[in-house]
């Protein structure tokens, strides 16, 4: 199951999964490069600060190895003088183990950037499971790292073998030679060998870096299902933003519709589409739309106007134009201005006729509509309909 598993996940990681295995501690980090690093930046330091470091320690030789006959009556002088050598040591020791700390480091966060978490730290009962264990100890990647680390070794230990071999003369005349000739000869001796294994080591950090950005790339990879899922979690579920629009549309059509009584009028086609306007007079810049549909509901538009009293009137080619070029709750464009404003005078005269303040108006008069606008002639844009 765990090798079907494995061949299921064929699919780069996407920035999610990368980022959750950052914040879970999980980034590409080559030990060699900044193994490497520690070593080439102590090695350099040691190079330039030589002619320093040299004569300190024939200082530190000399004063060691000088004796009276108190500190040799005494056992006590001679811890005493014990534990200031090494404190005096460790002066020089320390600071040179703190910076290639620091140069490791910075070079293992250039590497796979910073990334501060407690979660590694927290305990994970599953680790102990010992069937489990057994896998991790022969996961690739687990037999990649033993690999090299096997390989690392021969080679290094290969190089220091090979290096005293050719050396093992420098080393047996250091016992001919004065104190501080000794002490140069040997440290230079011992820098030599140095240089070739951070060689070595530079040779292993190129390969390394990238091996570990493919492993960690490896063991991040998706399946199919994994991704569907991820992106179902991301996006959220269809099904419920599928209700949530439905619903939505459900609250808007109750509201269209509630606001139909207190239209003006509404224009129909004379079944196929219906659209309710209204307009107040220094509150209103223009002509609203507040109530439109198709079909079926432009029909139930019809039935509540008439039940409301509001006029309903029968202009095919101005009804379909606010139709397809309108939003509810929006202004109507300013090209229909002009038609509209006649639909509204008709209203208006019809009214005053029937509260008896003035003649019926005659027959509705040719609208002026331009032919672009109505969508019989040209697709109209952007037609939201509320079904």
């Amino acid at each position: 199951m765990a090798d079907q598993d494995a061949q299921d996940r064929n699919l780069p990681a996407s920035a999610r999964k990368l980022q959750k295995a950052r914040e879970q501690g999980q980034v590409p980090r080559s030990r060699d490069l900044g193994h490497f690093a520690a070593i080439a930046v102590g090695g350099a330091v040691l190079v330039a600060a030589m002619p320093w470091a040299t004569g300190w320690l024939k200082a530190r030789l000399v004063q060691a190895l000088q004796f009276d006959a108190r500190t040799v009556a005494n056992p006590q002088a001679m811890l005493e003088r014990l534990a200031e050598l090494t404190a005096t040591m460790m002066w020089m020791v320390l600071p040179l183990g703190l910076l290639m700390t620091l140069v490791a480091v910075g070079v293992s966060a250039a590497s796979g950037g910073l990334n501060f978490t407690l979660k590694p730290l927290q305990p994970k009962f599953a680790f102990l499971n010992p069937i489990t264990g057994v896998g991790r100890l022969f996961s690739k990647q687990q037999l990649v790292e033993t690999l090299k680390a096997c390989v690392l070794a021969l080679i290094l230990g290969t190089i220091g073998a090979l290096y005293l071999k050719a050396h093992v003369g420098d080393f047996a005349s250091l016992l001919g030679m004065s104190l501080p000739a000794a002490v140069e000869s040997g440290a230079s001796t011992v820098l030599g060998g140095l240089a070739l294994l951070v060689l070595a080591l530079a040779a292993f950090a190129g390969i390394d870096v990238p091996l570990q950005r493919k492993l960690h790339a490896d063991r991040l990879k998706m399946s199919h299902q994994e991704a569907k899922q991820e992106h179902k979690e991301s996006e959220g579920n269809q099904e419920v933003k599928g209700k949530q629009k439905a619903k939505m549309r459900e609250v808007s059509r109750r509201r269209m519709l509630a606001a139909i009584p207190k239209a003006d009028l509404v224009v129909m086609n004379p079944t196929h589409y219906a659209v309710a306007i209204k307009y107040e007079d220094g509150k209103m810049a223009a002509p609203r739309v507040v109530a439109k549909g198709v079909d079926l509901l432009a029909l139930k538009i019809r039935d509540l106007a008439k039940g409301a009293q509001v006029p309903v009137l029968e202009a095919p080619m101005l009804a379909r134009a606010l139709y397809a070029h309108t939003k509810l709750d929006q202004e109507i464009p300013q090209a229909l201005f002009a038609a509209v404003a006649q639909v509204l005078a008709y209203v208006y005269q019809l009214r005053a006729a029937l509260a008896g303040r003035g003649p019926a108006p005659g027959a509705l008069p040719e609208l002026p509509v331009p032919p672009e606008l109505d969508p019989h002639n040209t697709p109209a844009p952007d037609m939201e309909l509320y079904e």
